[in-house]
């Protein structure tokens, strides 16, 4: 069984996803199906065309380009117009200046004005995201640990917020609930032990990877006399960290590979030092519960 952690993390933007959140944020803007926005329709003529590109305002990493060519399609067939050429001019993942330009958008202005929030408000977030994930990134350089996500997502925008991490070099861990068995102190507590979770889960759910929350060298080596190969250490000291990882590493050849996270009281600029007590990864729910959009405009010309 392979954990999420060591799948490839190349995957693109899914578009069904991506398709039903922009209806669902399109209603939201324009009132319903197929809405209105009173101030353009009244203002600018229906045969009117413009020209515009989106901006980058600040330094940052470009997530969620595919946002912007979705958001004018569904418009534009709402309204039953022609749809605008959306034209890249960067990628995703890339890391670029304040004043890049990210895109030219052409067609009816109806269209790429109603458009315009929408595609902004959602690839700012995935920027932000890309961009907050990439200095965790640059702080474990050379180290060999990867930083990952957690299930600290927004609501409904989970595909968007792993995407921007896996854009800023990030590595994504569990999607839900449903793919990993994520063995937690509350867990322990109702199952007894460490070993009695592990069991019912492999009763219940035998295909599932499973992952144990530990905090102390007895749960670290119940977990793995019970077949875990995968530990998460919660809250852990660096100096206590690296005698736990030391201790695992050494035991190695009696169980095997042990993958080995860190969590808990993580910061971008402690997270070296815990890197080199000798973990896999390091899972830090700020990458996508605490990080600042991006500002990024659309300019007409």
């Amino acid at each position: 069984m392979t954990h999420p952690e060591n799948l490839p993390q190349h995957a693109p933007l899914d578009a069904p996803w991506l398709a039903d959140v922009v209806r669902r944020a399109l209603d939201e803007d324009l009132g319903g199906y197929p809405g209105r926005d009173v101030t353009t329709f009244a203002t600018i003529p229906a045969d009117a065309v413009v020209t515009g590109s989106l901006v980058m305002r600040q330094e940052g990493v470009v997530a969620g380009l595919a946002i912007a060519r979705e958001v004018v399609a569904q418009v534009a067939h709402r309204f039953d117009l022609p749809e605008p050429t959306v034209t890249e001019r960067v990628a995703d993942g890339a890391h670029v200046e304040p004043g890049t330009v990210l895109a030219h958008i052409a067609g009816v202005g109806h269209v790429v004005l109603v458009a315009e929030r929408t595609i902004l408000n959602l690839m700012s977030r995935a920027c932000g995201v890309a961009t907050h994930t990439r200095l965790w990134v640059d702080a474990l350089e050379g180290t060999g640990a990867r930083v990952l996500d957690t299930r600290k997502t927004t609501p409904t925008l989970r595909e968007l917020d792993k995407y921007a991490v896996r854009c800023g070099g990030g590595t994504n861990k569990r999607f839900g609930l449903n793919d990993v068995a994520m063995v937690k102190d509350n867990h322990i507590v109702a199952a007894g032990s460490v070993a009695g979770a592990i069991d019912a889960i492999r009763q219940r759910f035998p295909e599932v990877p499973i992952q144990v929350e530990v905090e102390n060298t007895d749960q670290a080596f119940d977990a793995l006399d019970a077949g875990v190969d995968f530990l998460m250490i919660d809250n852990m000291a660096p100096g206590a960290m690296a005698e736990l990882v030391s201790a695992i590493r050494a035991a190695e050849p009696r169980y095997g590979r042990v993958w080995l996270e860190a969590t808990g009281g993580l910061t971008v600029n402690s997270v070296r030092a815990v890197a080199e007590a000798g973990v896999d990864f390091m899972s830090v729910g700020a990458l996508t519960h605490s990080s600042p959009i991006i500002d990024i405009g659309l300019d007409l010309s």
